[in-house]
């Protein structure tokens, strides 16, 4: 199935080969909130290969310690569209709110639970980690996005 999405100007749109909906997740740690200027990031993960994105887009670097994540960013209208990180290579993690249906999405698990706003109440039966978690932690399988890691 083919997966779209795009900035909230227009310029930027992308497309994700992809057997099922992209795996989703929730993070609340402090850099999320920041970026996002929201209580969490809501996240979708895809095979870095399997995304196509066509429009203008500035790449922007942050060093993180032991790995380096590279933000893509609509150059017209700043959204974040995705980013890839050297200590997952070949995982696209592609903002949830940026895909053109959402109302399919299905949020398997918030990470960095510790720094969640006191507000916000998580659904019961859901997989609350306190901290960063693993994708393959996250998800059965990275088999489900293609990266067999």
């Amino acid at each position: 199935m083919s997966i779209t999405g795009g900035c909230r100007c227009g310029a930027v749109r992308y497309e994700v080969e992809s057997e099922t909906q992209l795996p989703v997740y929730a993070c609340h740690c402090h850099q999320c909130q920041r970026w996002s200027g929201s209580a969490f990031s809501l996240q979708a993960l895809a095979r870095e290969g399997a995304l196509a994105v066509a429009g203008p887009i500035i790449v922007y670097e942050i060093g993180t310690g032991d790995s380096i994540a590279m933000q893509r960013i609509c150059a017209t209208c700043h959204t974040r569209i995705y980013n890839t990180n050297t200590r997952r290579p070949g995982l696209a993690i592609i903002r949830a709110g940026t895909l053109d249906q959402t109302a399919e999405l299905d949020c398997r698990a918030h990470i960095y639970v510790a720094y969640k706003q006191d507000w916000i109440m998580l659904p019961e039966g859901g997989s609350p980690m306190a901290r960063r978690a693993a994708a393959r932690r996250i998800f059965c399988s990275t088999d489900e996005i293609g990266l067999g890691w």
